[in-house]
């Protein structure tokens, strides 16, 4: 089958989301992306859309492929992704091949020898996970998407932990808070696969651009005054899932071992109850180099997805 390529617009969000729930549909069964994600996909900061996406197009015009290529701040390593519709044979190849020559321009770009690509793959994905494996990748970890169900029907609100000694909280409308968050997230996830260091206009940046984002939603924790542990959350699981994210929780490494991760992590439980979300929900990277996965377990979340991450160094 012949398919026309082209360059992903703003406008074609909507066609973009058709593929992907298509696609997702087949593969665990239901839609994993809302409409909103695709459109802050597209505008996400340092995606150039001229040069990093392609759409493939069949004989009448319906959106069979999507793939993308995006650098991780100024590092070597790249985000790539291939989507083709269920059933259509042919285009994978084709885009492989895109997405692989343009990630090694970004990363020579940035000043990088080669390039590391990463791709998530839902574990339930066999044939991806096939295809991964047939162009060189290999596992390098894999993130479970844990959820907790909150009581708000049955019985009342989710009460917090009684705060660690010398706690004070800060939420993230201004920028003092969001500058010291920023460097809590820098310190605390410096050690965790994957982790490039940005600078906070790039930080900051990235989620002004998301939808999702409520600066509100962010809790700043200090312990005697010095910033100690930031807990970022947003609506992104809201209009599918009815549920609040934990999109990042982060305790520097001197403060560990003083409970403030789990009081966060209750913090955030209690906060979703009281706006009437139906749960809360997080990423947990199996392969931590703290026990996130225990405490995420230990407090009553269980896992309900997982996606492992492939990569391969060109």
């Amino acid at each position: 089958m012949h398919h026309t390529l082209g360059r992903p617009r703003v406008e074609d969000a909507a066609a973009i989301h058709e593929l992907i729930t298509a696609y997702d549909t087949a593969v665990i069964g239901g839609p994993d992306m809302t409409l909103d994600d695709v459109a802050d996909e597209l505008a996400e900061p340092g995606f150039d859309r001229d040069q990093d996406g392609w759409l493939a197009r069949d004989a009448g015009g319906r959106l069979d492929g999507w793939a993308w290529a995006c650098r991780v701040g100024d590092s070597g390593t790249v985000d790539v992704e291939v989507i083709v519709r269920p059933g259509v044979t042919g285009l994978d190849d084709r885009l492989w091949r895109l997405v692989t020559g343009r990630a090694r321009e970004l990363a020579a770009e940035a000043g990088h020898d080669g390039a590391t690509l990463h791709i998530g793959v839902y574990r339930a994905d066999d044939a991806k996970r096939a295809a991964a494996e047939e162009r060189g990748f290999a596992p390098g970890t894999s993130f479970h998407r844990m959820r907790i169900d909150h009581p708000i029907d049955h019985g009342g609100p989710v009460e917090p932990l009684a705060p660690p000694a010398g706690l004070t909280l800060q939420t993230g409308e201004s920028e003092d808070a969001r500058r010291d968050a920023h460097q809590v997230h820098q310190e605390g996830f410096a050690e965790h696969f994957g982790f490039v260091p940005v600078d906070y206009d790039a930080w900051y940046a990235r989620r002004q651009a998301q939808s999702t984002t409520d600066w509100a939603q962010l809790t700043l924790a200090r312990l005697d005054g010095r910033p100690a542990g930031v807990l970022i959350a947003n609506n992104q699981f809201v209009p599918d899932e009815g549920c609040g994210y934990v999109a990042t929780l982060a305790v520097v490494p001197e403060f560990r071992g003083r409970g403030l991760g789990r009081f966060l992590l209750r913090h955030a439980f209690a906060a979703d109850a009281a706006r009437g979300r139906k749960g809360t929900i997080l990423h947990v990277d199996s392969n931590n180099t703290t026990p996130a996965l225990g405490l995420y377990e230990s407090a009553g979340m269980r896992p309900v997805l997982v996606i492992d991450v492939w990569q391969q160094h060109i």
